[in-house]
């Protein structure tokens, strides 16, 4: 481990972790110093709502500070109930279901959706929630260019004849350049397949779509995506993930997704 570690340092990149003083905002103190805030993802400065926070101390009053269990033994509260419902009618889906985060999302639900005999075709730049997820499953693992349709068309080709199932995962908007897949023609290709589409959209929400609602609105195809996963930590301005689709999925990912406990 300290082997490891050292060479990462020898390189320049081991991470050191920089203090935001205050709130993260346009405007922000890092380090004890002023700067301009180009790096956050709290797009929409939701975080810093009035209603936001607000609404943040009623809950604490009427609720606590926490659930004092996990949802399936005394845990499941209203507020994750109405939370899930109002998820499910944003994105226009039968049902949806909390993690904690989109990281534990991805990395708890994408090893139950596939197994032995099955094939997962990921873009080479999808994120690590992503990469870590695919490497949990004993899926076949295909990774295709980075937006290449034609290239997703020819592993989807490679996988046909043997795979008892498919799923076809990718970022709705990639985090580190910002391009936007292009899931329309995703979709269409993964249909003639019969593939199951999986689309991380956590930097598309509030930004893309009717009404913010992501990437799948945005190209008109919400009903040819099978699964959406997003997270309330980029343009909604909290914490949390969650899953989205129909009411099959959600009963599956609470019976077989550990990470959402």
């Amino acid at each position: 481990m300290r082997a490891e570690y050292e060479a990462l340092v020898a390189q320049s990149l081991d991470w050191k972790l920089r203090v935001l003083q205050g709130p993260s905002s346009p405007r922000s103190v890092v380090d004890g110093k002023n700067v301009i805030m180009l790096c956050s993802n709290n797009y929409l400065n939701l975080s810093n709502h009035p209603k936001v926070k607000r609404a943040a101390r009623e809950a604490i009053k009427t609720h606590g500070a926490g659930s004092g269990s996990v949802r399936p033994i005394a845990g499941n509260m209203d507020l994750h109930e109405e939370l899930e419902r109002r998820i499910a009618r944003f994105k226009r889906r039968d049902a949806a279901l909390f993690f904690m985060s989109g990281f534990a999302g991805n990395a708890g639900l994408i090893p139950q959706l596939a197994g032995e005999g099955d094939a997962i075709l990921t873009d080479e730049l999808n994120h690590g929630s992503i990469i870590d997820g695919v490497r949990l499953t004993k899926a076949q693992r295909v990774i295709y260019r980075h937006c290449d349709v034609a290239d997703l068309e020819r592993a989807l080709k490679e996988v046909d004849g043997w795979a008892k199932k498919i799923l076809v995962i990718t970022d709705g908007v990639f985090s580190m350049d910002g391009d936007i897949a292009p899931v329309g023609d995703i979709a269409r290709v993964g249909e003639e397949f019969g593939a199951m589409i999986y689309v991380d959209d956590a930097h598309g929400e509030g930004v893309l779509g009717d009404g913010g609602r992501g990437v799948a609105s945005h190209f008109h195809v919400e009903e040819k995506i099978q699964i959406e996963l997003g997270t309330f930590s980029k343009a909604l301005g909290v914490v949390g993930g969650y899953v989205a689709g129909s009411n099959e999925l959600r009963n599956y990912a609470l019976n077989k997704s550990r990470t959402w406990l």
